[in-house]
């Protein structure tokens, strides 16, 4: 379905999400935002993430559509990008422009939820049930504490539709990244939904840009059916220097299941692909630079389910003489995508194409405790990704 906007609309969206009421004083950072909103607005700025996540809510809201978003700290945003709730400094009262776009807007809900994921998801998974016309998400304050609503994502959301024939267009954003901040701060466990995906019952997507989000969330609500979709969504990509996209990038195209190498790459001389998702393809991608390396190429999956294999083939086809093909992937071997998507790649590249893994090695627990190992354990990813041999060492 299009998912595009208008430049028009987008100006107009910011410049109500600019208006406060009078005597409404922001916090000065909270104010800087705002003000690099308006100047991503006008095309003087790369756009961030809560820019584009923003837009999308304010663009479907003024075209009469209904937004519900829940979640321990949701209008805020645990990592303090979204700003769809304002404070006032003065008096603690609160504004939520998404409320104040339009006369004869949709409607906005935006709740921080109490602490019990169990509670709050299995509401919103009825909600949803119930109201397909409203786009509704459960953002979890870290993706890990999503496992404290397991039953409902076992027992409702993944296999609802098989069981009872209920169509569910629930939104669930995890945020997911190893940035070193321990077991607990690390992991949504994206390979546990990979686990639970058959029958084309859910999506399950990895975005890596602003304008991904802008577009799968639009995409999520305009097109004409509901399937839960499953978000690994950014920690340190929010602020991330690469992580931006234009209005163009929002005004044109669509979501992209895979993105392909974007440097210019002859691709008669390249050898090795290294594919990957998420987080990590930065990490790929400044390493690869640094170092001018001509005989490799990165491409991201930005939805690992339903798998685009057309678009995989596709991908693999540029490359007359490609010889290596690398998985790479932050997450230890038994988590991720690797035991669960590794055969898309094994049934359908040529025989003569050898396939390696690159990632850390399995483990118990997601992430190591200690700051300084993360790092090294990350570089090391990152070299046997662009170094590696074909054995995987």
């Amino acid at each position: 379905c299009n998912t595009t906007v208008s430049l028009d609309q987008l100006r107009f969206c910011n410049d109500r999400m600019q208006r406060l009421p009078a005597g409404f004083e922001l916090h000065p950072r909270v104010a800087k935002v705002m003000e690099n909103r308006r100047k991503m607005a006008a095309g003087a700025m790369p756009l961030d993430w809560g820019f584009a996540e923003n837009m999308a809510y304010a663009t479907l809201i003024i075209d009469k559509h209904n937004i519900r978003l829940t979640g321990q700290d949701v209008g805020r945003g645990t990592f303090v990008h979204r700003h769809a709730v304002l404070h006032n400094q003065l008096n603690h009262k609160t504004h939520t422009p998404l409320k104040h776009l339009d006369k004869n807007q949709g409607r906005a809900q935006i709740f921080d939820s109490l602490l019990s994921e169990a509670g709050v998801l299995g509401f919103e998974y009825g909600y949803s049930t119930t109201t397909p016309n409203t786009l509704v998400i459960w953002e979890a304050q870290f993706g890990d504490f999503a496992n404290g609503a397991q039953v409902l994502i076992d027992q409702f959301i993944s296999s609802g539709e098989t069981k009872w024939g209920r169509l569910c267009g629930l939104v669930m954003l995890l945020p997911h990244g190893f940035e070193g901040q321990g077991p607990e701060h690390s992991s949504a466990r994206l390979e546990r939904y990979l686990q639970l995906c058959a029958e084309h019952n859910m999506q399950v997507c990895y975005p890596t840009t602003p304008a991904q989000i802008f577009h799968l969330l639009r995409r999520q609500l305009l097109r004409p059916y509901r399937k839960p979709l499953i978000v690994m969504s950014p920690k340190s990509l929010l602020r991330h220097k690469l992580a931006v996209s234009t209005l163009e990038d929002l005004t044109g195209g669509q979501f992209q299941p895979i993105i392909g190498e974007l440097d210019d790459i002859n691709a008669k001389k390249v050898t090795r692909l290294v594919l990957c998702t998420g987080k990590v393809y930065y990490d790929l991608l400044e390493a690869r630079r640094e170092t001018g390396l001509k005989h490799i190429v990165i491409a991201r999956i930005e939805q690992l389910y339903p798998f685009p294999l057309e678009l995989f083939k596709a991908e693999i086809a540029k490359y007359p003489l490609l010889k290596e093909f690398v998985w790479c992937q932050e997450e230890p071997k038994n988590q991720g995508a690797w035991y669960n998507s590794g055969h898309h790649f094994t049934d359908n590249l040529p025989p003569h194409i050898h396939v390696t893994y690159a990632g850390r090695q399995a483990s118990a627990a997601p992430a190591v405790g200690n700051f300084q190992v993360h790092i090294e354990q990350q570089k090391a990813v990152v070299q046997s990704a662009l170094y590696g041999t074909p054995s995987g060492k």
